[in-house]
């Protein structure tokens, strides 16, 4: 999902016919204020990746400053931000850059340069996206499966792992399991690519 944060409303409405021109999921929001006010509501990322196109001069809450609340909240590997300004300057640009921002753009921009930038940004959302849920994934395991799961990748049998934790086979077998349930795997193979 493209999200659109622009005081213009003409820039706005040219911003969601171009993302759906490009048949990526849009939506758009008048200030910085509406955006937060949406997140706070526990915005649910996409699937398909989240990208927030942001102006950087907005009254009240700007650019710049929602952008440091996305920071601090380490929302901007899940949310790539493309900063969008009519008053931009290059040490503007480097300094967003350094911050982490994913691009910066001057307007008048190229469409379809914006768009291809878009794009890559959702690209690296998923990215984070499937590695934030790996995470979640992970601690949901006991301290004894992580134990299991740390000697599975080093290639153990459960034989082996039962004798270097102290515990019987089938409580191997069952803590393998329960590692596998969780971690959505079918494999030691699958569970290895996984966390590779």
């Amino acid at each position: 999902m493209l999200h659109i944060v622009d005081d213009e409303e003409v820039l706005r409405d040219a911003l969601l016919w171009l993302a759906r021109s490009r048949n990526i999921a849009a939506q758009s929001y008048a200030d910085g204020e509406a955006f937060l006010a949406k997140l706070d509501q526990g915005l649910q990322f996409s699937e398909v990746g989240d990208c927030l196109l942001l102006d950087v001069r907005m009254a009240e809450l700007s650019g710049t400053a929602l952008f440091d609340i996305l920071s601090a909240r380490q929302l901007t590997q899940r949310l790539p931000v493309i900063f969008l300004t009519g008053h931009g300057d290059v040490p503007m640009a480097v300094d967003s850059l350094k911050r982490g921002a994913f691009d910066f753009f001057e307007k008048p921009f190229n469409d379809n340069a914006l768009m291809d930038r878009v794009e890559q940004a959702l690209q690296v959302s998923i990215k984070a996206g499937d590695a934030h849920q790996i995470q979640v994934r992970l601690q949901s395991l006991s301290q004894r499966e992580r134990e299991v799961l740390e000697l599975i990748l080093q290639g153990k049998m459960n034989k082996n792992i039962a004798d270097e934790l102290g515990i019987s086979m089938r409580t191997v077998e069952v803590h393998r399991a329960h590692i596998f349930d969780k971690m959505q795997i079918k494999s030691a193979v699958e569970l290895a690519g996984l966390l590779k």
